[in-house]
């Protein structure tokens, strides 16, 4: 599973900045994150898709603070700022990537090995 989880971070990484670099090449050379924002809430179905992303990427985020705390994993950081700078959809299956990587070593630990 941590391999599956990677290669969705990856395709999570590229195919939204290829929509953002869609988006720079129509708006213009920079990134203005208000137009950005009022045309993710231009219409009823990009509504919906904000809303939905906004409420379940909260949920999400929640979930890898405490659960990165009780695995005691490390990168927690690493991953918040990539939901921020890259998308969400690159960080959260890195988060689970790693959460794989953990639980695999906590499992190695706890047989001995």
């Amino acid at each position: 599973m941590a391999w599956i989880y990677l290669v969705l971070s990856l395709a999570g990484g590229i195919l939204p900045w290829l929509a953002n670099w869609d988006y720079i090449q129509s708006y213009g050379s920079g990134f203005d994150l208000g137009q950005f924002i009022a045309l993710a809430n231009a219409n009823p179905a990009a509504q919906s898709l904000s809303r939905d992303l906004a409420v379940g990427a909260t949920a999400v985020t929640i979930w890898m603070v405490i659960e990165s705390r009780r695995l005691k994993m490390r990168g927690l950081g690493w991953v918040l700022l990539s939901c921020i700078t890259i998308a969400f959809a690159f960080g959260a299956p890195l988060f689970l990537h790693l959460r794989e990587r953990r639980l695999a070593e906590l499992q190695r630990q706890g047989s001995g090995q």
